[in-house]
């Protein structure tokens, strides 16, 4: 089976999203096949492994965690937005060490980060392990290092490494 779709998962996964969002048809579903494939193809010339998840029960904990982050986040900068109030806040970048090394990790470590509103994945240097992220209502730089570092690198940490 690998040798015909070598990430099945992948390929199944687009195919039931494409299906989701486009509606069935006839058309869609051949379609939507083939692109599955062709991406799944596309994913093995690139030399990717297979992911390998160490601890489940850590993924469910970190998508809720991420979830609370992401709604108070929400209200925290449109509050900062909508006051129409001349505050003075200062935004500003933040050099972050980090212990993660795995590349899937180091991915969704960035998607958590920029779609958490007021965050911005910027840079990272995997010689030095550090990360650069733009806060948008920036207080305390050191808050924000803890609060990555417990919050999501450890859990990630933990699934992944």
């Amino acid at each position: 089976m690998s040798a015909i779709i070598p990430y099945p998962l992948l390929a199944a996964g687009l195919v039931l999203m494409w299906l989701l969002l486009g509606g069935f048809t006839p058309g869609h579903l051949v379609l939507s096949i083939i692109v599955g494939v062709g991406c799944s193809h596309a994913l093995a010339a690139l030399g990717e492994k297979s992911l390998k998840v160490r601890r489940w029960l850590a993924i469910p904990r970190l998508f809720g965690i991420v979830l609370y982050d992401i709604v108070r986040s929400n209200i925290a900068v449109a509050g900062i937005i909508l006051s129409g109030q001349r505050r003075t806040r200062s935004s500003g970048f933040i050099t972050i060490p980090l212990k993660v090394r795995h590349p899937s990790a180091l991915a969704i470590l960035s998607i958590i980060l920029t779609s958490t509103p007021g965050t911005a994945w910027l840079d990272y240097s995997s010689a030095r392990g550090e990360l650069l992220i733009h806060v948008f209502d920036l207080v305390d730089p050191e808050q924000w290092v803890e609060l990555i570092g417990t919050r999501y690198e450890r859990l990630l940490m933990e699934i992944f490494e």
